[in-house]
């Protein structure tokens, strides 16, 4: 056999890409980086980027040999299709070594989730998933929906499918534990119990109505309920129920009768019976017309928090086994992994997946095939689920192409639009004014490039829709403009729609002269004259047409949904910043005054207006406040 790094084999090759009329310049110019990169590689683990001739990572890859696997790149005639041209487009390699393949392995996702590398399997999900968190940073713990980052000392439970099957929960453990869900600044200042207390929602520990001893044993009942332990908090409750009868205290039997008839329902509402399993994520996978999908169901103590169905992208060209091996470790970079990982099929590197996986979860992790009894069971319920799944998305896929070549040939485009973005504003007579921008695409909603400009240009004037236009566009077509000037990254749109009339249209296109674009397709989506009777909307045209759609056009229905959609995101955004505002304190703005001086000064003195008005003294008797702070909080409130 020849040696693949030989001239001779070399020439081969590129006589294989002259019959292909294939580029083998761009193959030599990519084999020659590669092989000079190959000189100087170790055998031994670890991860490695391509770049292309900007500097952009084409591939993140891992390997136990780095010498031996990326040899395998300059024996071109043996790749696919998809890698060829992946190693033409190559100038230029980054290489980091490990202690072993698991570290790599781990590496390897985060640089993944880092880049997103155009030839790696990516996991299309940008949203993290929700999480219970029982707080223990208090006297009196809240129960909270929480997402991102773990900053907050306390036990979180998940991951949940979504923020529906969360807030369900969470309704249950305010039903069943009585718990509390305020904010502390909230709980620090109440003086009488809330409605949720009138309600039998909370126990009101806000204002005495129970000891800390007791709201203790009910959150420890609420941990064992959501660590599956539920027949042990059915017998207590029981038992309970039956002193209270007992004792004569009828009401008391009355509302623990509640909560165990709440406990029932929420048992017996559990789509998916997983007793016995314990804690377990279970994956399963389709594969039709060069689709993928992977269904995910989240099992926690016996327990369903829900299923979710993911598609990965670039999965063309690679084997099923390679897609759910690297779609597990993205997906386990965010999420820590339960003990059990069961899958559908047998994966060649399952030892290194669950090795990697332990190291990040800090305890065992077992990945298997289950093949009997409950488990069986429920890998073949995601399995039926997973090919209902790609089929509704293989449906949808084939109308929303439907719907953007239609689309395309309304608003006369080249083609269909790969990325419409579609802009609003919101405000209150100008106050706590945002603009919001929403992408859609072939694949439908992309939730994770969502974004909301808070308007903050002191010459943009309150109130002025046109100007917050202006100020949106221009931030947000600037900043392409400097970035990605030969829109090489997928970001820039091939559609844009503005709620507003001619106004509003005028204002963004003037904006994008004034940046030298003049490429980008702009309409403004106005409501009709009869719009609160038959529903149609006007499309303002650059070139000064108005155009019109049928009332039952299902073109018209889509256009109206992009416009409904950033509606409802600029609305959320807008009351958020105005929530924001409404529990903004003076105190925010005193330099050297952080959350807990913040917090301990609230608890001292009540309000903002009382340590706005306290005495150098009052202040230097507050707990947590030096004569300095104390002198510096004086003179901010009392300078002038």
């Amino acid at each position: 056999m020849s040696d693949p790094n030989s001239p001779d084999r070399f020439n081969e090759e590129k006589a294989t890409y002259a019959v292909r009329g294939e580029g083998a310049p761009d193959i030599e110019l990519g084999v020659a980086a590669i092989r000079n990169v190959v000189a100087t590689l170790p055998v031994r683990p670890g991860v490695y980027r391509m770049h292309d001739a900007r500097g952009d990572v084409l591939y993140v890859g891992k390997a136990r040999a780095l010498k031996n696997r990326v040899t395998n790149y300059t024996q071109v005639a043996r790749l696919s299709k998809r890698l060829q041209r992946m190693v033409a487009q190559t100038r230029s390699m980054t290489i980091v070594t490990t202690n072993n393949e698991a570290e790599a392995l781990l590496l390897e996702a985060q640089l993944i989730k880092r880049f997103r590398p155009p030839y790696n399997v990516l996991l299309r999900d940008d949203k993290s998933f929700p999480f219970i968190l029982l707080r223990r940073d208090h006297g009196f713990p809240r129960v909270q929906l929480h997402r991102g980052a773990r900053r907050w000392k306390g036990d979180y439970f998940g991951p949940f499918a979504g923020a529906g099957q969360v807030r369900m929960t969470l309704n249950a453990l305010q039903k069943l534990f009585l718990l509390r869900s305020c904010t502390d600044s909230f709980f620090a200042t109440r003086d009488r119990p809330c409605l949720l207390y009138q309600i039998r929602r909370c126990s009101a520990p806000c204002v005495g109505r129970i000891d800390e001893a007791g709201y203790a044993e009910l959150v420890n009942d609420a941990r064992d309920f959501l660590m599956g332990k539920s027949t042990k908090v059915q017998s207590k409750l029981g038992e309970a129920m039956q002193a209270a009868a007992e004792n004569l205290d009828f009401e008391q039997a009355a509302v623990l009768r509640d909560r165990l008839k709440a406990l029932t329902f929420i048992q017996g509402s559990q789509a998916i019976n997983a007793e016995g399993v314990g804690d377990a994520d279970i994956f399963a996978m389709a594969h039709r017309n060069g689709v993928m999908g992977i269904q995910a169901f989240f099992i926690r103590g016996g327990q369903n928090w829900g299923h979710r169905s993911f598609f990965p992208a670039h999965t063309n060209d690679v084997p099923e086994d390679e897609v759910l091996s690297a779609f597990l470790m993205q997906f386990y970079e965010d999420v820590p992994p339960p003990r059990n990982v069961f899958v559908d099929r047998e994966l060649d590197e399952a030892a290194l997946l669950a090795e990697a996986m332990a190291e990040r979860a800090g305890h065992k992790v077992a990945l298997s095939v289950p093949q009997r009894g409950a488990r069986r069971r429920l890998m073949e319920q995601a399995q039926r689920n997973a090919v209902e799944a790609l089929d509704r998305r293989l449906a949808e896929s084939t109308t929303q192409a439907r719907l953007l070549a239609e689309l395309a040939e309304f608003f006369d485009l080249p083609e269909p639009p790969d990325r419409i973005e579609v802009y609003d504003n919101s405000h209150i007579q100008g106050t706590n004014a945002v603009g919001a921008m929403v992408v859609a695409g072939p694949e439908g909603f992309r939730k994770g490039q969502y974004r909301k400009f808070n308007i903050k240009n002191p010459d943009t004037i309150p109130g002025d829709d046109f100007g917050m236009m202006r100020e949106v566009f221009g931030r947000r077509f600037g900043r392409a403009q400097a970035e990605d000037p030969d829109r090489t990254q997928g970001d820039w749109p091939d559609l844009v729609l503005i709620d507003g009339g001619r106004g509003q249209l005028g204002a963004a296109r003037a904006v994008l002269e004034d940046l030298g674009i003049e490429d980008v397709c702009l309409v403004g989506v106005a409501k009709g004259p009869h719009h609160g009777r038959d529903g149609r909307e006007v499309f303002h045209m650059m070139d000064g047409r108005e155009l019109t759609l049928p009332v039952n056009a299902p073109l018209l229905f889509y256009l109206q949904r992009l416009r409904d959609e950033v509606h409802r995101f600029a609305i959320g955004a807008h009351r958020a910043k105005r929530a924001k505002a409404i529990g903004a304190s003076p105190l925010d703005d005193v330099p050297g005054i952080g959350p807990a001086r913040k917090k301990a000064l609230l608890m001292h003195f009540g309000t903002a207006r009382a340590v706005k008005g306290a005495s150098l003294e009052d202040l230097q008797r507050a707990p947590g406040v030096s004569a300095a702070v104390a002198q510096q909080l004086y003179d901010y409130f009392h300078a002038n």
